[in-house]
């Protein structure tokens, strides 16, 4: 179980610690062309949710990321157990929510520095950070499993 303890930890770790380079050596609003146009890194500030919602309403995500994180640790212990998938994608959700839960909580707002251009169809993604990617990917896991525990009893069923 603590192995996947330690994927929450290192999704906290690289995302606290690519936050901390960006607000040392980049000012805000500075945007630093990886693949330009559709790769940059810019130095951004949140402080609501995904795309800016809810912006000033700290007390909500406090409220909301505890309520979140226990939740998480329930299930994890409750029905995780060999669903390695799920277990993965529980604590890339843990990281996350922790990951921005800090930023929120030391300075009220969430730093965001990876800037994306999705050229097939031109849309400027919103600009995110480390804690956003594992949160977004532990949902897709998170329906992978969902959906392929769901094929699996269907089959056990028929």
């Amino acid at each position: 179980m603590m192995i996947y303890y330690a994927i929450a930890g290192l999704v906290i770790l690289f995302d606290q610690l690519t936050k901390w380079l960006v607000v040392k050596n980049m000012e805000l609003g500075e945007r630093i062309e990886i693949i330009d146009p559709y790769f940059t890194l810019l130095s951004h500030r949140n402080r609501g949710a995904a795309w800016g919602m809810l912006e000033g309403q700290m007390w909500l995500f406090y409220i909301v990321t505890a309520i979140v994180a226990v939740g998480i640790i329930y299930y994890f212990h409750k029905e995780a157990k060999g669903h390695p998938l799920f277990g993965i994608s529980l604590m890339l959700l843990l990281g996350g929510a922790i990951g921005n839960f800090i930023d929120r909580l030391l300075s009220g707002e969430v730093v965001d520095f990876i800037s994306v251009l999705i050229p097939v169809i031109n849309y400027d993604f919103p600009i995110f950070n480390i804690a956003d990617a594992a949160l977004t990917i532990g949902v897709v896991l998170l329906i992978i499993h969902i959906f392929l525990d769901e094929k699996k009893n269907k089959k056990k069923v028929s």
